[in-house]
């Protein structure tokens, strides 16, 4: 499926890039991919069946077996289906995120995964999101974005997420966390999060999701990624010039 359009959506926690991937999916009605909840339901299957977190060949083989799909219900909604099963609500536990940042880091288990999310390369199209998509998994993809956003900001956004569904957080530990994050995930020596050279970069910082997305639908837009760009107008006729 290598003629298959792929739009990848590449940057760091609270970019927003799971947001704008959702929203472009459904607007192209095109698959979704979510590379981190894929890194997340390994994680998750792996702490069901005992897997030690140490054991990288044998969590690669967690990584082989997974029958992965995400079903776009709405803009603020995806479902997670791992072996047909809905774990969209599990894989967000505490405990999953921090094993699956340690998953994540593994060669063999991003090498497993690797195929995985080729497979959801499928017609009409495919929005990707994810770190590396645009630099690894999807190198020739027609357009690649990288989501930015300063790490106060996406803290922010956090913070006010969590005091939404009345969790106690504290900004400047989720500040401290999401700077940590971002120094593993940029330094790291499989896949690290960057640009891919191609990629247009998007400083999200004061920039609503909807102008973000505006953005992008225009980006995708010049590069005949979208239904209204396929249409051709009729060729304009020529009058012809009376002979004197």
């Amino acid at each position: 499926m290598a003629d298959v359009a792929v739009i990848a959506v590449d940057g760091p926690s609270g970019s927003g890039k799971g947001t704008l991937a959702v929203r472009l999916a459904r607007r192209l009605g095109w698959h979704l991919l979510d590379s981190g909840a894929l890194y997340r339901a390994v994680a998750w299957s792996a702490l069901r069946e005992s897997v030690a977190l140490g054991d990288a060949d044998a969590l690669a083989q967690v990584a082989t077996r997974l029958q992965a799909r995400f079903e776009v219900i709405s803009d603020d909604e995806v479902v997670v289906r791992v072996n047909a099963s809905d774990i969209s609500t599990e894989i967000r536990d505490e405990a999953v995120s921090i094993a699956a940042s340690r998953v994540a880091a593994l060669p063999p288990v991003r090498a497993a995964l690797l195929e995985t999310q080729h497979a959801f390369r499928q017609s009409p199209g495919l929005v990707a999101d994810g770190r590396d998509m645009g630099t690894v998994v999807f190198p020739k993809a027609p357009l690649k974005i990288f989501l930015d956003a300063s790490a106060e900001e996406r803290a922010q956004r956090r913070y006010k997420q969590l005091k939404d569904k009345d969790l106690g957080v504290s900004l400047r530990a989720l500040l401290e966390s999401i700077r940590e994050r971002d120094q593993r995930d940029r330094s790291r020596a499989v896949s690290p999060l960057k640009p891919a050279d191609d990629a247009v970069v998007i400083d999200s910082s004061s920039l609503s999701i909807d102008g973000v997305f505006e953005q992008v639908w225009q980006l995708a837009r010049s590069r005949g990624l979208t239904p209204d760009s396929k249409k051709t107008s009729k060729p304009h006729s020529r009058r012809r010039s009376k002979k004197t």
